[in-house]
């Protein structure tokens, strides 16, 4: 049985960048999530190309979804569009105490 994008966003929830208090789908760091029978594929991003824990991260996300997926995961860095403060969720902006006036 191949498994829910909603079981891979829970599992996305569990990896938090180590700079910010905020898991990595709240932060708006995961931009698609792609499930065929042979894999699942996720594009993400980061907030900074030069992240110093970028391939710790990357690996985090792809030994997460793949406890879930039971199948293998292959995560695919972009960095076009950037990533923004406008693609957090509310949760995270209030977490951060991130305002509209704010930002």
């Amino acid at each position: 049985m191949l498994p829910t994008k909603e079981d891979i966003i829970n599992a996305l929830k569990t990896v938090y960048d180590p700079e910010i208090p905020v898991n990595i789908w709240d932060l708006g760091l995961v931009y698609d999530i792609a499930i065929n029978e042979d894999e699942v594929i996720i594009t993400m991003t980061f907030t900074s190309p030069t992240c110093p824990m970028m391939e710790d991260l990357l690996a985090q996300v792809r030994d997460a979804a793949s406890e879930v997926a039971q199948m293998p995961v292959r995560v695919d860095l972009v960095w076009d569009p950037p990533w923004d403060l406008s693609r957090m969720s509310e949760s995270a902006r209030l977490e951060l105490d991130l305002t509209e006036q704010g930002w």
